[in-house]
Order: structure tokens, then C-alpha cells, then sequence
């Protein structure tokens, strides 16, 4: 028993215990630290991009920006790892990682699209899926809503759940941290419109930076919980497709695992957005919208049995 609470079993008891916090609490309903964060990010951007730049002055006020808004966490972060020890870093890690992941917000949006479907209420199942989702949601006939709502599980599980598992276990506080307030501001910033095209360019790219080993062990794991020969295929042959760099894989794999067709033209307010199709040949329904929140859930758990192996055999070579 004693070597289960070893240094070498750390991580993965972080791991559990920020989960727990998660199946516990839920997201925060008020003072959310990324909220904060959210808001601090807006008034900066105003304040920088409130007038129209050339290209090269709106990209380096747009890294500024970013730097301005990460560094001082990072350095922050780096500080109270060093200064923390024994029980009080295990907690200060456990609530780092607690903030940063969202398992249970993630199944809660994702039921609250599926379990009107189900009940053949597609108006509220609109106005839930706008929650999550940028589409134009009075457009979206059922499949759309359900395929809006499968995506959003899909793509969010690997930036707000594995993710936020890789970069605990890669950086400790300081990774967890700013992956997700890098993740942030890409979702804030990382349009491709006159407003934020290289405004919002240094945070796009680092996001695709620190997620890009995530995103393939997100579609590995996909592939390795669902229909394997499908998800490998679809990840293969249809990732590189999608326009961004990360998502197509995670998408691919997980539309392939689920054996459900995705993407296509979409209703967006500036117009229909015309998308490769991704997975199989199944129409999306309430069912596959429960079916990636299972996916996903499954895959924390594989994630976590990982984690413990690998823990495990560390602590062997160590001698323990």
C-alpha cells in the first residue's frame, strides 16, 4: 500500500482527484477563474483591436496581447510549484486541474441537446445546441442538431478533458494552466475575419501547438474504444481535409468510431459553410450525441489505466 503513495503514483492520484472535484462540483456557476480570465482578455483586446491596423501592426499587438496575458501565469504558476511541497501541492495541482478540465460540464451540455431529441422537442434542442456550438441553430433540422451537438463532445473532449490531462502530466500547473488559457483565447480570438485575422494569429497557432500531440492521442484513443477498422480508416484518409490541423484528426477518428456521418454544409450567420464529410454513413441522432459523451468518458478511464501502468512500472525500475 505504501508504494501506491510513492512519488511515482502522484500524478495519477492528481489525476483522480481533480476528476472527482469535477464529478463533484461540476463547473463553477459564479467566479469561474476563467471567466475572469475571459474578461480580462476582452478588455485588453478593445483596448488594442478596436480600430482597423495593417496586417503587421494588428499581428504584433495581437502577440503582445497574448504574451501580456500568458507569461505572467506562466510565471506565476512556475512559482507556486516551486514554493509548494508534500499535501499542499498535490491540492494546488488537484484544483489546477479541476478548473482546467470539464468532463461533466461536457456530458451536461451534451445531454441537455440529446434529451429533447429524444423527446421530439427540436426547438429547445436548438436553443441548447446554440449554447455550444457557433451555427445558426434555427437552421438545424434534427440530424443537424444532433451531428452540432456529436461534434462539440468530439472536439471538446479532446481540448477540455485529455488535453488538460496531457499537459498536467507533461508541465504540472504551469501546463495545465496555459494550455487552457491559450485554448481560451484561441476560441475568443482564432476567427478568420478582418477583426481577428492577425489579431488573433499568435494565439491560433500556439494552440495548435500545444494541441497537436493531444489531439492525436484524442483520436488514438477514439479509434482504440470504438469501431476501430472505421475510426483508423476515417482518420487516415479524411483528417487532413478538415481545415484545421487538430480537429480533423480528433473528428475523423471519433466520427469513424461511432460509425456516424459528420460535417457537410453547415448554417453559419455569414452563410452555409461547406465541409467534408467525416465517419461512416449513419445519420447523427440523440443516440450518437450519448454515445461521444460515453466515448469520451471511456476514454478518461482509459487514460487513467495508462497512467497507472506506466506509474507502475516506473516505480518497478525504481526499485520500489
Amino acid at each position: 500500500m505504501a508504494a501506491f503513495l510513492s512519488p511515482f503514483f502522484a500524478p495519477l492520484l492528481v489525476c483522480l482527484l481533480g476528476l472527482t472535484l469535477d464529478r463533484l462540483l461540476g463547473e463553477p456557476r459564479r467566479l469561474h477563474p476563467l471567466a475572469g480570465f475571459g474578461a480580462l482578455a476582452s478588455a485588453l483586446e478593445r483596448l488594442l483591436n478596436s480600430a482597423p491596423q495593417k496586417a503587421w501592426r494588428s499581428l504584433i499587438l495581437g502577440t503582445l496581447a497574448l504574451c501580456s496575458l500568458v507569461l505572467p501565469l506562466l510565471l506565476l504558476t512556475i512559482w507556486l510549484s516551486a514554493v509548494l511541497s508534500g499535501f499542499w501541492l498535490l491540492l494546488a495541482q488537484a484544483t489546477a486541474l479541476y478548473f482546467a478540465l470539464s468532463l461533466r460540464g461536457l456530458a451536461e451540455h451534451g445531454l441537455a441537446v440529446a434529451q429533447p431529441l429524444q423527446r421530439g422537442e427540436l426547438n429547445l434542442a436548438r436553443e441548447q445546441v446554440s449554447r455550444i456550438v457557433s451555427r445558426q441553430a434555427s437552421a438545424l433540422d434534427q440530424q443537424g442538431v444532433a451531428a452540432a451537438a456529436t461534434e462539440s463532445m468530439l472536439e471538446n473532449g479532446a481540448d477540455a478533458v485529455f488535453a488538460s490531462l496531457f499537459w498536467f502530466l507533461v508541465g504540472g500547473i504551469p501546463g495545465v494552466i496555459v494550455h487552457r488559457v491559450v485554448n481560451t483565447l484561441d476560441a475568443m480570438w482564432g476567427y478568420r475575419n478582418p477583426q481577428f485575422l492577425y489579431f488573433g494569429r499568435a494565439a491560433a497557432r500556439l494552440d495548435d501547438v500545444m494541441g497537436w500531440l493531444p489531439a492525436r492521442l484524442t483520436a488514438l484513443t477514439y479509434t482504440l474504444l470504438g469501431n476501430r477498422k472505421l475510426a483508423w480508416r476515417c482518420w487516415r484518409q479524411q483528417a487532413s481535409q478538415w481545415d484545421s490541423p487538430n480537429a480533423g484528426p480528433v473528428m475523423a477518428a471519433g466520427a469513424g468510431a461511432l460509425n456516424v456521418q459528420l460535417g457537410g454544409p453547415s448554417p453559419y450567420p455569414q452563410g452555409v459553410k461547406q465541409r467534408p464529410h467525416l465517419g461512416g454513413t449513419n445519420p447523427a441522432s440523440a443516440d450518437t450525441v450519448q454515445a461521444a459523451i460515453a466515448l469520451v468518458r471511456h476514454g478518461t478511464w482509459l487514460w487513467l489505466a495508462v497512467i497507472f501502468a506506466i506509474s507502475g512500472l516506473v516505480a518497478v525500475v525504481a526499485g520500489l
